[in-house]
């Protein structure tokens, strides 16, 4: 009798107490969309502001994306970049926040603020494919030319190093 005392207690801890699976959480991923600033004006060798083409991008970048239910903008310090997403910014109520452009870390942070919603990011040639590269966790991108400016990256995260990307042109 207390063998079968002990085997039937033995079995309801074993039964009973068998971890469950753990609850599979479904994190919604966010978007990053990085652009380069449109064309920029030569009235500043060192900072300078977006030319007419430039501001005709800035104007297309702000209709594509005013129905892509953006929550955050963030821009370089530079004029250029603040231009290219200003019409959007402003349309949207958006402060635009700025980031280093050489520093990816800040995307972190925008990750875990703005999780499954869509972050516009204005930065340069050859800090945009970076960026790219850094939320998808593999060097993927190069440069891009100092003449182009139709790019934008998106890319889709779950987690830094866990991501997918499109480019396309505008």
């Amino acid at each position: 009798m207390k063998n079968f005392l002990f085997v039937a207690l033995f079995s309801f801890c074993v039964l009973g107490c068998t971890p469950q699976p753990a609850e599979v959480v479904d994190v919604p991923s966010t978007t990053f969309i990085l652009v380069r600033h449109a064309e920029k004006g030569t009235d500043d060798p060192r900072n300078p502001s977006l030319n007419e083409e430039g501001n005709l991008r800035a104007e297309k970048l702000q209709n594509m994306l005013s129905s892509a239910e953006v929550g955050a903008i963030y821009s370089s310090p530079y004029k250029r970049t603040r231009e290219t997403v200003a019409p959007l910014a402003s349309q949207l109520g958006i402060e635009i926040q700025e980031y280093n452009p050489s520093e990816n870390t800040f995307a972190d942070e925008a990750l875990k603020s703005y999780q499954g919603k869509t972050v516009l990011v204005s930065g340069h040639s050859n800090t945009v494919p970076g960026l790219a590269n850094y939320l998808l966790g593999e060097e993927k991108f190069k440069q891009l030319d100092e003449s182009e400016y139709s790019k934008i990256f998106i890319v889709t995260v779950d987690e830094i190093g866990k991501a997918s990307v499109m480019v396309l042109n505008y």
